[in-house]
C-alpha cells in the first residue's frame, strides 16, 4: 500500500483533496498532517474519517524533531504540500507566523524528505501547492504563466514565493523529484468564513457589513475546489519532474460584480425581497499592496494533461452559497471555535 502524506489536510482545498483521494484509490494509505489551526477543522472530513485507509496525524510543520521523526517512521511515496498561512490581511498583520509556516515548515517538510528519500528518490515525488498570488499583479490585459516573473506585494504572497524557490532549489541541487502548482481563488463548501464567499454569505444572514475594499474594482479568477482537486491528483501522477503547472477557471469577475451576484443567490434561497441585501454593502479604505487583477493561462496543463474545469461557474456557485445556508451550524461552529471541542472529542479519549 502506497503511504501518501497531506499537510494541512484539516483545511479548505486540503479536505476536498484527502476526500478525493481516501475514495478513490483504495490502495494508497493517506495521511492529514495539520496542525488544526482556526482554519483547520476535522469536522470537513467526518464523512470519510473512518476509512481503513486514513489517518490523521495533528503537528506542526515548523517543529523540525517532528518533521523527521514523522518521516523517519513512515515509509511516505510522496508528499503533497498544502498546509500554509493563506490569508493575505492576517499576513499584513502577523508576517512572521507566515514567514514561519509557509518558508521554515516548507524547508523542513523538504529537508526530511530528502534525508528519507536520499536512496530512493526516483520513486518518490514531493508536489509543492502554491498561488497566483506570487506573480504579483496584472493590467487590464495578459495571464500569468508558468514563465511569469516572480514579483510578490504581501508578506502572505512573498513567503509562497520564498517556498516555491525552495522546492525548485532542491530539485536542483538534490536531485528531489517535485512539482509545483499555482493557483487562482478557490470557492466551494468548507471555506474558514475569512475568505470572501462564506464571509458574505455569514454576514447576510446575521445582517451584517459587507465591507468591500477600494472601489470593488479588484479582479480575480475563480476555481471550484472540487476542480482543483482532481487537477492535484492528475498533476501528482502524471505531471513532469520539476515542473509548474498553472491552475485556473478560466474566470475572471471583478470584486463588486461578484458580490452583487452572490447577493442576488442568498436573497433569493432565503426568500428574500431581490437585492435587499445590497444596502449591507460598506466600501472601507483598500488592503495595503492590493493587487489589481489576476488572470491564469492554464494552457500547460491542458494541453499536457488533458485538465479543464468542470463545473460551469453558475452551477458552482450556487451550489456553494446554497451549502453555506444549508449548514449554519457549521458556520457557527467554525467562526465560535466550537469545532476545535470536536477534536478534543474524536482524539484526545483515544
Amino acid at each position: 500500500m502506497k503511504q501518501l502524506l497531506i499537510t494541512g489536510g484539516a483545511g479548505f482545498i486540503g479536505s476536498h483533496l484527502i476526500r478525493l483521494l481516501v475514495n478513490k484509490y483504495p490502495n494508497y494509505h493517506i495521511y492529514n498532517l495539520d496542525k488544526l489551526t482556526y482554519a483547520g477543522n476535522l469536522e470537513n472530513l467526518k464523512d470519510i474519517e473512518n476509512k481503513p485507509n486514513y489517518t490523521f496525524i495533528k503537528g506542526d510543520i515548523v517543529d523540525t524533531d517532528f518533521i523527521n521523526d514523522l518521516f523517519a517512521s513512515h515509509s511516505f511515496n510522496g508528499v503533497i504540500h498544502l498546509a500554509a498561512e493563506s490569508h493575505v490581511d492576517r499576513s499584513i498583520d502577523s508576517p512572521l507566523e507566515f514567514i514561519y509556516t509557509n518558508i521554515v515548515g516548507t524547508a523542513n517538510l523538504l529537508n526530511a524528505a530528502r534525508t528519507a528519500w536520499k536512496d530512493d528518490m526516483e520513486n518518490r515525488r514531493f508536489f509543492h501547492v502554491s498561488t497566483d498570488e506570487v506573480y504579483g499583479s496584472l493590467g487590464d490585459t495578459g495571464a500569468f504563466t508558468e514563465t511569469t516573473p516572480y514579483d510578490p506585494h504581501s508578506p502572505y504572497s512573498a513567503s509562497k514565493a520564498s517556498s516555491d524557490h525552495l522546492v525548485r532549489a532542491y530539485h536542483d541541487t538534490y536531485g528531489l523529484d517535485i512539482v509545483i502548482s499555482n493557483c487562482s481563488n478557490n470557492y466551494g463548501s468548507h471555506q474558514f468564513p475569512e475568505k470572501l464567499i462564506p464571509l458574505f454569505v455569514n454576514n447576510i444572514l446575521n445582517n451584517k457589513s459587507l465591507p468591500v475594499y477600494g472601489k470593488g474594482v479588484n479582479v480575480r479568477d475563480w476555481l471550484y475546489v472540487e476542480d482543483h482537486a482532481k487537477a492535484i491528483d492528475l498533476i501528482y501522477h502524471k505531471g513532469k519532474k520539476g515542473e509548474t503547472y498553472n491552475i485556473g477557471g478560466n474566470n475572471e469577475w471583478k470584486n463588486i460584480d461578484l458580490i452583487e451576484k452572490l447577493i442576488e443567490i442568498t436573497d433569493e434561497l432565503l426568500q428574500r425581497p431581490k437585492g435587499q441585501s445590497r444596502q449591507l454593502i460598506t466600501f472601507v479604505t483598500d488592503r495595503a499592496g492590493h493587487d489589481l487583477r489576476y488572470a491564469i493561462d492554464a494552457n500547460k496543463v491542458k494541453n499536457e494533461l488533458s485538465w479543464e474545469p468542470e463545473i460551469h461557474f453558475d452551477e458552482g456557485f450556487r451550489k456553494t452559497v446554497q451549502w453555506y445556508l444549508e449548514n449554519e451550524e457549521w458556520l457557527k461552529n467554525v467562526t465560535s471555535g466550537d469545532y476545535q471541542k470536536y477534536y478534543d472529542k474524536m482524539y484526545n479519549n483515544r
